[in-house]
């Protein structure tokens, strides 16, 4: 046998340590699961799922330190499975029904790591490194199901680190532009009272330029200041439905654009027409909005405030 290399008994050992980690995780004996975790990863350390699943019991536990040890070394396994995967995927092309469950497995476990992970960064408040793991945990949760829950929390959870982040950026960039114009007008005022200083009296014309330039500094400020002042977004950003910025928008054939998750519940409710246009609408012929995915992007890349704010 290869070196590193698990024997067939120890595996399914391990499979047999996993579901009795996963029944004490349903009853909430988080240590009990992490204990039938940590054995089936000693028998067999190369499989993602039993480090991804003893994570999850760690973040039950609030014990975020082991939850971003798991992660990290789930999704260091998973990269170096990778070139497995693809072999099994082209070995398996002629059945698309195997191939297209290996790259779901691959996506379920690959969002949940990447997910905790980036939970157990926003509490050491890495903004940063969180947002990053955050949206490849959104990456992943798109590919495995658009429409799943996880993606919603996941995006809400984006949300709030992306937010934070800005909030943390802005306030630091506020404190910086008010001492940079309280410098900049007590050197006008310095400079005013050594002119006033130099002459006997000071004209009405000297006292006029000095007001002016006050103003003409506020004035600066306040432009630089304004990328950090929450404004409405542009409706063409928001979706009809959610009246929220778009996260994920499709166009349907009669052209309006939609919020996938919403236009799809919609259809599934009410009924399979347009609820803008009323024409009959099959959720087949929605296609993902690219130009407006890209404007939301562009616009969130300079307007972070919009993760919070609604339309």
């Amino acid at each position: 046998m290869a070196t590193g290399a698990v024997s067939p008994m120890a595996a399914k050992q391990a499979e047999r340590l996993k579901e009795d980690g996963n029944n004490c995780f349903k009853k909430e004996r988080f240590g009990a699961a992490i204990d039938a975790y940590t054995e089936a990863i000693t028998l067999s350390p190369k499989v993602p799922v039993y480090w991804t699943n003893r994570a999850l019991c760690h973040m039950k536990r609030k014990d975020w330190t082991r939850v971003e040890e798991d992660c990290r070394k789930a999704i260091q396994l998973d990269h170096d499975s990778v070139k497995v995967l693809i072999f099994f995927f082209f070995f398996f092309f002629f059945c698309s029904w195997l191939s297209l469950l290996l790259g779901l497995l691959h996506l379920c476990s690959m969002w949940q790591a990447h997910y905790m992970l980036g939970l157990a960064l926003l509490q050491k408040e890495e903004y940063a490194d969180g947002v990053k793991a955050l949206q490849r945990a959104l990456d992943f949760g798109r590919g495995a199901n658009p429409t799943g829950y996880m993606v919603e929390e996941i995006w809400e959870e984006l949300s709030k680190a992306k937010y934070m982040e800005w909030e943390l950026l802005s306030a630091g960039r506020s404190w910086e532009l008010n001492s940079l114009k309280e410098t900049c007008v007590a050197a006008l005022n310095q400079q005013r009272a050594l002119d006033m200083s130099r002459t006997e009296e000071s004209s009405e014309e000297d006292y006029s330029s000095h007001t002016d330039q006050l103003k003409a500094l506020d004035r600066v400020f306040e432009k630089a200041a304004e990328e950090d002042k929450p404004t409405e977004v542009p409706d063409y950003l928001c979706c009809n439905i959610t009246l929220e910025i778009f996260r994920d928008p499709v166009i349907s054939p009669s052209g309006v654009t939609y919020e996938r998750a919403a236009i799809l519940e919609h259809i599934n409710k009410v009924g399979k027409f347009d609820p803008i246009t009323r024409e009959e609408l099959d959720p087949s012929k929605l296609v993902s909005n690219l130009a407006i995915k890209e404007a939301v992007a562009a616009y969130l890349e300079k307007h972070v405030w919009a993760y919070k704010t609604g339309c």
